[in-house]
């Protein structure tokens, strides 16, 4: 008889303990473990860095609380060069939020729409030259936004500020009663105009990465532009346009020059937000600390204040990586 050459029978007994024979284990290579050993000494790196500051922060921020005599939340004055220090965040936090909150409700619809102009409506040329008018003004150092801020556009916003008067002055928070527009709202419309590069950019590059193949479908289906950037874009970049606005967020939370140069501040919190008054903890640590004594608790105090600021920035970025996550499921990232 003769046998099978393709015959699948075993020929012989099994290595011992199901080893196979012939199968080598890949080892990683020196390059892979030396960028997994950098790549890895970065995050502990960054970790530390982190850690560090809030340490320091704390440190520094403890010695000026023991010498306050105010209650450093709810005081409004700000007088760290007192026998003993008197000072407080109440007008700092309310200036700081109340800005970044106008900027962010004014910027983030306007730089949605300016991404998905660039992405999806303008021809390709004006999308290119547009994108890089959009990427210099990114790039705008904050002082020269100060300066513009300072020289045009205070002069230029009190007749705005007086049609607002006229017709919702009424409501106390747009009252106007003359003078220089050095007030909170014009600090947020400057911050406005600074964080709409970013989010812009940031959505732009999103939107550009939305299936094809959907939008394609969306589109054979009968479907207008419009309802093909409801139904297959904004869904899909839902999660980078919530970053983006983080990003810029955090620049109109942190933002000094451009805002120490055009507000007028004060330690009090006024109803009407066209008014001169008010602060941010930016602006107030960038104008106070070369006043300060070293001999007092005045750079502790700032610093307590920055401690605030850093805190608030933490808790604004925990946030929204809470919220991209719990929205995974729709940004079309696991698609």
């Amino acid at each position: 008889m003769t046998t099978d050459p393709t015959s699948t029978a075993p020929r012989g007994p099994a290595p011992a303990g199901g080893a196979q024979t012939g199968v080598h284990t890949a080892r990683p290579r020196p390059g892979d473990r030396i960028f997994a050993g950098l790549a890895r000494g970065s995050g502990i790196a960054l970790l530390v860095i982190m850690a560090s500051i809030a340490v320091f922060l704390s440190v520094q921020a403890a010695v000026a609380l023991a010498a306050n005599e105010g209650n450093f939340l709810t005081t409004f004055q700000w007088d760290v060069n007192a026998n003993p220090p008197v000072f407080g965040i109440a007008v700092l936090a309310f200036g700081t939020v109340v800005t970044s909150v106008i900027a962010m409700v004014l910027a983030v619809p306007v730089s949605v729409g300016i991404a998905l102009f660039l992405s999806h409506y303008a021809p390709r040329r004006v999308a290119a030259t547009l994108g890089y008018v959009v990427d210099l003004l990114a790039a705008v150092p904050s002082i020269v936004y100060g300066l513009w801020g300072a020289l045009f556009l205070v002069p230029h916003l009190e007749g705005l500020y007086f049609w607002l008067d006229d017709y919702f002055g009424w409501t106390g928070v747009l009252a106007y009663d003359g003078g220089a527009a050095r007030s909170l709202f014009t600090a947020a419309i400057l911050l406005t105009i600074m964080i709409i590069p970013i989010v812009s950019n940031v959505s732009r590059e999103v939107f550009r990465q939305a299936p094809k193949m959907q939008e394609e479908a969306a589109l054979a289906l009968g479907a207008t532009r419009w309802e093909v950037i409801r139904t297959a874009v904004l869904p899909f970049g839902r999660s980078g346009v919530i970053s983006a606005s983080m990003l810029g967020l955090g620049r109109a939370l942190g933002e000094t020059m451009a805002v120490a140069t055009i507000l007028s501040p004060s330690m009090d919190i006024r109803a009407s937000l066209l008014n001169p008054g008010g602060g941010t903890f930016a602006q107030n640590i960038a104008a106070s600390f070369s006043e300060a004594s070293p001999a007092g608790v005045g750079r502790e105090a700032l610093i307590a204040s920055g401690l605030v600021l850093f805190v608030i920035t933490l808790l604004v970025n925990g946030l929204a990586r809470l919220i991209i996550a719990r929205r995974k499921e729709y940004s079309g990232a696991n698609a």
